[in-house]
């Protein structure tokens, strides 16, 4: 009887001190939850800001060359035989400039949407060849480039918005609206080229040039070649972000938008391309995914005229520059890298533009005959 009390006086005392342990374990726990998630948060927003820090480096506000010091074609060069109509509308909060080409008896209207960096201008040699075919040209500077209003270019989809805008305000001219309208685009203008097609705007055809399938896909694919994998781990913040600023507009792809459209597209890729990865997030190279027989697609594989931008330079052009690039790098590494301005100048000064801007001929007749399909 003794030891069976026994038994039973310390099984209650047991389970007093496991009743008293418990709270003190759960709160134990809670703090120790609540402590993670704290640290999670933090991390999550560290993350987030140094994303926002990035991402917004590298779409700062791109401003027009000084003339003297470069060696791309210039609006003076052409302005005697190339008259032009300054106009201007809105993308968003910004007045963005826009430059009008018009041609009498025109073929149609070429909407032009330039990269990266550039503006409008950037384009003249393209432009100057669709104007000598007989085709109406209307030009932009997207926001924070050149002549348009910005504090920076903002991001990937920003090239989306702008062209929205910009084919919103042709339809509301009278002089313009009857047209034939095509979109030509490039690296960042192809992008938004080719997802344009995801809008509600009434378009003959489209050549996209050099482009990513998605905004998200080519600021991963840029990142690394800074971070190397570890930018993947910010897949999400990145995602987020442009969520942020763009709402779903930063989710749509070239592949969607192409799969689903009746208009005529002209996909053209460099395979040497490395600034937008032939075998990484171009279009391009998605193109086994991509069904609509609507959608052709040229890859261009010749030696020297194969990467980013020299796809539009002819061989003439090229074997120019080559030798004058070699000599400024000879004139840079004298000055360490501080080539002082009156150099500039005098070298610039003795650059054929003219010659040096050449086309390529076979590229320009190939989508000259793209677009002459669509009517």
């Amino acid at each position: 009887m003794g030891t069976q009390r026994e038994i039973t006086n310390l099984r209650q005392e047991l389970s007093g001190v496991k009743t008293m342990e418990n709270p003190k374990r759960r709160k134990i726990w809670r703090r120790t939850l609540i402590l993670l998630g704290l640290v999670i948060v933090l991390l999550a927003g560290l993350s987030l800001l140094g994303t926002k820090f990035i991402y917004d480096s590298q779409f700062g506000r791109f401003e027009p060359p000084d003339p003297s010091l470069t060696s791309a074609l210039h609006y003076q060069d052409l302005e005697s035989g190339y008259p032009r109509e300054l106009v201007s509308f809105y993308s968003g909060k910004n007045k963005l400039q826009g430059y009008l080409y018009p041609k009498k008896g025109s073929l149609g209207l070429v909407v032009v949407v330039h990269g990266l960096g550039g503006g409008a201008d950037s384009y003249l040699p393209q432009i100057k060849y669709f104007l000598d075919q007989g085709w109406s040209v209307f030009a932009y500077d997207a926001t924070g480039s050149y002549n348009s209003e910005g504090e920076g270019t903002r991001g990937f989809p920003q090239a989306l918005v702008d062209l929205d805008a910009a084919l919103s305000f042709i339809k509301s001219r009278k002089d313009l609206n009857n047209l034939p309208l095509l979109v030509f685009g490039h690296s960042w203008g192809g992008y938004a080229a080719a997802n344009i097609l995801h809008f509600d705007h009434e378009l003959a055809g489209v050549v996209s040039i050099s482009a990513p399938n998605s905004a998200l896909e080519m600021i991963l694919e840029q990142g690394s070649h800074m971070l190397g994998p570890v930018i993947y781990a910010q897949r999400p913040f990145l995602w987020f972000y442009q969520w942020l600023l763009y709402g779903k507009t930063a989710s749509l792809t070239a592949v969607e938008a192409l799969n689903k459209t009746s208009v005529p597209v002209l996909i053209v890729h460099g395979t040497a391309d490395t600034v937008v990865d032939y075998y990484g997030s171009a279009i391009i190279n998605k193109r086994m995914e991509i069904t609509n027989p609507k959608v052709r697609f040229l890859a261009l594989e010749e030696e020297g005229q194969n990467d980013h931008n020299n796809i539009f330079r002819s061989k003439e052009a090229l074997a120019y520059i080559t030798p004058l690039n070699q000599e400024y790098r000879a004139v840079f590494d004298q000055y360490e890298g501080k080539v002082p301005e009156e150099v500039r100048r005098e070298f610039y000064a003795r650059v054929d533009r003219r010659l040096a801007n050449d086309i390529n001929r076979g590229l320009m007749d190939e989508i000259h005959s793209f677009f002459l399909s669509c009517l």
